[in-house]
């Protein structure tokens, strides 16, 4: 192949991060249609502090760029394509995004180039639903005059310990000679190295059942909290006195939002009904997780009438709205939950958030966040609901946040706060 210059579709969590890395080896030019996005991060900044400004800005200096403009991608000949794969609102795949994608390469691609494929998807989607579509668009044959791989993103946001370098790939292609090529130009950025796999479905199942396999274990958690917690046992100690058995996995219960875990297990559990198999673990570990937001609230519910607090018209707090701790994303959070259970008994609740941008929010959630400094809140509240475990959080007297320090209600949705000083948690 000649030399390699790379372009990735989408520059969020996933693309922004991988597309800096590749730039370090290879040129590279970022596309994505938000343009607000794209002067952002030529700016040398990223909202989504996946890559910090010192290493965007190097990358800037050394010849990376983003733009919205198919003029400037058309010369590319190895494109990755990093966009979401959300779920519809019965949560069914939608695949609009990944389609506009494959439009996009269609338009641009040529003859020798390759295209790969990071988003996740259930197996059969890359070779089934995009790849016609780049085929019809750009007049070309697939395996014949253009070539694709897979290599489903693992990125974690948030986190500063398993970077896109660190992180072990799997890989594929749509032959041989492909599976070689892309396993080498991705082996060539990364620190840990790649599993090539034999086949691009696969690559596809191997990253569908990453999610559901979490999914799948954090429900089986939440169950047993649930179960605890009404037996008056505290479920962290149960984990702790379980976990000195060498070969028991530790997890804790707890909400499960965000992109990959909360939406993946659907792609497959949708595909699986079409092969005649019904998936009735993985169905009711969604279910269950999903009932999660509800139950918290319930729960707190519980301890407020318990302690005599008023629940009609409380004053309630919710410190956090991300889907993780230090970090802003707020897909799929199910703190949003939280509130609109809250919401059948009191219209007064606060949230707070020092890493969410407000705007989005608003935008994604129909929810205002406030924008007073916590010190603020000190001496407000009815109940106090710990919902992510950001940093700023844990160093607090959480209970001074409460009108009555004694009467009112801590619930500890993290599990990481002083026992002494909260009434309840997962």
């Amino acid at each position: 192949m000649k030399v390699i210059k790379i372009c990735v579709i989408g520059l969020g969590y996933v693309g922004l991060p991988l597309a800096r890395l590749f730039s370090t080896k290879y040129e590279t030019i970022g596309f994505d249609m938000n343009q607000e996005r794209v002067d952002a991060i030529n700016s040398g900044c990223d909202a989504t502090f996946e890559v910090s400004d010192d290493l965007l800005q190097a990358a800037l200096k050394n010849g990376f760029r983003c733009t919205t403009s198919l003029d400037d991608i058309w010369d590319c000949n190895f494109y990755v394509v990093a966009v979401p794969t959300p779920v519809d609102e019965n949560n069914r795949p939608d695949l609009k995004p990944l389609l506009g994608a494959s439009e996009t390469v269609g338009k641009v691609i040529s003859k020798g180039d390759i295209v790969v494929y990071e988003s996740t998807v259930y197996p059969g989607v890359t070779e089934e639903e995009c790849l016609p579509v780049v085929e019809k668009v750009s007049g070309l044959k697939f395996n014949v005059d253009f070539f694709a791989g897979y290599s489903p993103e693992r990125i974690n946001p948030g986190d500063k310990e398993h970077t896109v370098e660190k992180i072990r790939k799997v890989t594929s292609g749509s032959t041989p000679e492909i599976a070689d090529i892309v396993d080498g130009v991705y082996n060539s950025v990364l620190v840990n190295g790649t599993h090539k796999a034999p086949s691009i479905k696969v690559a596809e199942a191997s990253k569908i059942i990453e999610n559901s396999q979490r999914d799948v274990n954090i429900a089986f958690m939440n169950e047993l909290a649930k179960i605890f917690n009404a037996m008056d046992i505290d479920t962290n100690d149960v984990i702790a006195a379980a976990s000195s058995k060498w070969n028991f996995i530790k997890l804790t219960p707890g909400l499960v939002g965000g992109h990959c875990i909360s939406v993946d297990p659907y792609y497959l559990i949708q595909k699986a009904q079409v092969y005649g198999v019904l998936p009735r673990v993985m169905f009711a570990a969604r279910r269950l997780n999903d009932g999660m937001g509800d139950y918290v609230a319930t729960q707190t519910i519980k301890l407020m009438n318990k302690k005599g607090v008023m629940v009609k018209d409380a004053e309630i707090l919710i410190l956090g709205i991300t889907f993780k701790e230090n970090c802003p994303d707020i897909r799929n959070t199910k703190i949003v939950d939280i509130y609109h259970t809250l919401q059948e008994y009191t219209n007064n609740i606060t949230v707070y958030d020092p890493w969410a941008d407000a705007m989005h929010v608003q935008h994604e959630y129909s929810l205002t966040i406030s924008s007073q400094p916590y010190e603020s809140l000190h001496g407000r509240f009815d109940a106090v609901i710990l919902g992510v475990a950001h940093k700023e959080f844990k160093d607090k007297d959480i209970r001074a946040l409460l009108k009555d320090r004694t009467a009112g209600v801590v619930y500890d949705v993290k599990g990481v706060l002083d026992r002494a000083l909260i009434d309840g948690r997962l």
